[in-house]
């Protein structure tokens, strides 16, 4: 749950990514040894901190190189108690984590591996997670994290965030790390859970802190925007079970509605920035509005389908990818009850690159359904599920696959 915070502190301390990570694994080692005895300490966070310190200082002297770092850090180690609640300072830990996503986002780095590295090491993010979210294989992506580390490593990148004319530059790749710890936090790949708490937090989180750097960006706007909409449905999204509830379904009651209204008003935000420069919507931008369709309708019955239809045609203007495409298609269906399903199935019918994913079964699964194909819909049902690794996700769609048999 610290990591992000801990690799954070110690990237800052000594200069170097993939070194920070090692010992901060290496610290969670010593503190599955010695725990168990000694029991946990009350700043669980600090004593990892700390720990991993002196393993830098270490490696520093085995190495011969007691430089400054080695003095700075022994003088820290020295003039602090690791188990006090000041030793954990949130709001220089909280700078450090936006720190680390920017350096991430270096222009040293390719945009897959500035994206890869920072979902790997902010994120917390497994290499079968980041591969999902970029639709390729594993080892292409723990390629990429290792060259990034190396590529980091060797240009001395200094543990700072650059200066505000460099935001341009590494916005881009920020705003989509942000997203893609979101996306796996709201829909978790893996595992026994269907949202993932932590990385939905943390990406809100990171989306304020930036909010309030850059408030002139309307694309960051955008991005919180989507967030807040999305984070408002989380009390209906699964039952006391945690199984899911699908969206049409949900009690609406339960949204958060302060949460909501925090969403209109950082897209009107968003409005605002693009009105002052003259310029057209993102794709972050146009999700919040897509998401603010949903937010704001009293029943699902009152969602303005056209108009999100309409929205996902800007959006795959300006951001085109299967998956845009394959939820126009969706709401395509949702428009027009009469003949919508069967458009929707023409499009999806025609998508290339969501074979090895089971959302493509998935949504031609809901669509035969209504179609009234239901054998064939349950076939697809059962491909889907076969296909998906969170067990939440396999659940919904073997329930669907046998309503479909009826």
């Amino acid at each position: 749950m610290e990591a992000a915070k801990i690799v954070a502190t110690l990237t800052r301390a000594v200069g170097d990514v993939g070194l920070a990570e090692d010992l901060a694994q290496e610290a969670l080692v010593d503190a599955l040894e010695q725990w168990p005895s000694s029991g946990v300490p009350r700043n669980a966070a600090a004593w990892l901190t700390t720990v991993a310190k002196r393993k830098a200082i270490d490696f520093w002297r085995r190495q011969d190189n007691l430089d400054s770092k080695y003095s700075a850090l022994a003088h820290e180690l020295e003039t602090q108690v690791s188990d006090s609640p000041q030793a954990w300072d949130p709001d220089r830990i909280d700078d450090d984590v936006l720190r680390l996503v920017f350096i991430s986002a270096h222009p040293v780095l390719s945009r897959e591996g500035q994206i890869a590295l920072t979902l790997r090491v902010v994120g917390g993010l497994t290499t079968e997670e980041i591969a999902r979210a970029f639709l390729t294989s594993k080892a292409t992506i723990a390629a990429r994290i290792t060259r990034a580390k190396k590529t980091l490593s060797a240009a001395k990148v200094p543990f700072v965030v650059p200066d505000p004319s460099e935001y341009p530059r590494r916005l881009s790749a920020v705003l989509s790390v942000i997203y893609l710890i979101y996306n796996e936090g709201y829909s978790a790949s893996f595992g026994q859970h269907w949202i993932r708490d932590e990385l939905c937090s943390e990406a809100l989180r990171l989306g304020r802190v930036l909010a309030a750097l850059m408030p002139d960006e309307p694309e960051v706007h955008g991005l919180l925007s989507l967030m807040e909409f999305q984070s408002s449905r989380f009390a209906a999204r699964t039952d006391r079970d945690g199984r899911p509830i699908l969206l049409e379904d949900q009690n609406r009651t339960r949204w958060d509605r302060a949460q909501i209204q925090r969403g209109v008003a950082a897209l009107e935000r968003a409005a605002s920035a693009l009105q002052r420069r003259g310029v057209g919507w993102g794709p972050y931008g146009l999700q919040a509005a897509i998401a603010e369709c949903h937010a704001t309708a009293p029943t699902a019955a009152d969602t303005n389908w056209k108009r999100i239809v309409l929205l996902y045609d800007g959006l795959l203007q300006v951001a085109p990818s299967p998956v845009v495409a394959l939820n126009r298609a969706v709401a395509v269906a949702m428009a027009d009850p009469v003949s919508g399903p069967a458009s929707a199935l023409a499009i999806v019918d025609q998508l290339a690159g969501l074979e090895e994913s089971y959302l493509l079964p998935s949504v031609r699964g809901e669509l035969l359904m209504r179609l009234g194909r239901g054998t064939e819909a349950a076939d697809e049902f059962d491909r889907a599920a076969k296909m998906a690794d969170n067990e939440r996700e396999r659940e919904v769609l073997a329930d669907k696959a046998a309503r479909a048999r009826g």
